[in-house]
């Protein structure tokens, strides 16, 4: 038997998990937490009114889409203008919570304190800070997990500017080979910008980061950002590779990713949506 293997019978319930601990230093000052930056608008009911929608209403929107209906934000103290924000999600038909992140040397520790809450259930990870198209992101990787038994199903975009994002090496027939951190120069072609996951894949970052996290103690640096290399989810996609999990992927070869976190692409999105 596959030593990663769990019962599918045992993980149907889907679950978002959205990452909310940057500081968006690049974009500093806000009068916000980036994630309720308003780029656009929406109508509201009963009169169809338009107000501000801020640039996390995306991605909800898509995770509802998928009949995703449970979500956790894992925030940084201080942002606590988010859940004032949504609240319990009731304006999204969604249930929202929130946890707080501890340790911050990335977004893997961030993930991981939704160990405990998520367990058996699949996850679907979104980035609050991104645009992205198109709209069924989360059905097709869905779909793709359920028709595959992956572990990991990637949601691939075409990357702008590669250096600041995790570009993914696939092979001829679409399976992917490696993952490759802002690379300063590369040929390659498309990055992962969504995901979905097993309870594999759960258990698999959360004793990836526990294990690093045990070194960090022994070195007596566990609770010093300086001496802390940032972790990438990407750094335990790769490692999860090389263990043998089920990696799998749908490529938007014709869809569009944009990240508000610096003033260029930030305009981008306000012009992409007015």
């Amino acid at each position: 038997m596959n030593k990663h293997r769990y019962s599918k019978e045992n993980y149907r319930e889907v679950i978002g998990l959205i990452p909310a601990g940057g500081r968006a230093s690049r974009i500093a000052p806000l009068p916000c937490s980036k994630e309720l930056f308003p780029v656009g608008f929406h109508s509201i009911v009963p009169n169809n009114g338009l107000r501000p929608k801020v640039v996390s209403h995306y991605l909800l929107e898509k995770m509802r889409l998928a009949n995703i209906n449970k979500a956790y934000f894992i925030l940084r103290e201080g942002k606590w203008d988010i859940p004032a924000y949504y609240g319990d999600g009731k304006t999204l038909d969604m249930h929202l919570a929130y946890l707080m992140m501890d340790l911050p040397f990335g977004v893997p520790y961030t993930l991981d304190q939704a160990f405990p809450f998520v367990g058996d259930s699949i996850v679907a990870l979104g980035f609050p800070d991104m645009i992205f198209q198109p709209d069924d992101v989360f059905v097709q990787l869905l779909a793709k997990q359920e028709k595959s038994n992956a572990d990991i199903v990637l949601g691939l975009f075409p990357a702008l500017k590669p250096h600041k994002t995790d570009m993914v090496e696939i092979d001829d027939i679409g399976r992917i080979r490696a993952i490759k951190i802002k690379p300063d120069q590369t040929k390659l072609l498309y990055a992962w910008e969504t995901a979905v996951w097993t309870p594999v894949f759960t258990r698999f970052m959360h004793d990836y980061v526990l294990s690093r996290q045990v070194v960090c103690d022994e070195s007596k640096g566990n609770n010093n950002p300086d001496k802390q290399k940032e972790l990438h989810v990407g750094d335990i996609i790769q490692a999860a590779i090389e263990d043998n999990i089920k990696i799998d992927s749908v490529l938007f070869k014709n869809g569009s990713c944009l990240d508000i976190g610096t003033p260029d692409d930030l305009l981008k999105a306000v012009q992409l949506t007015s």
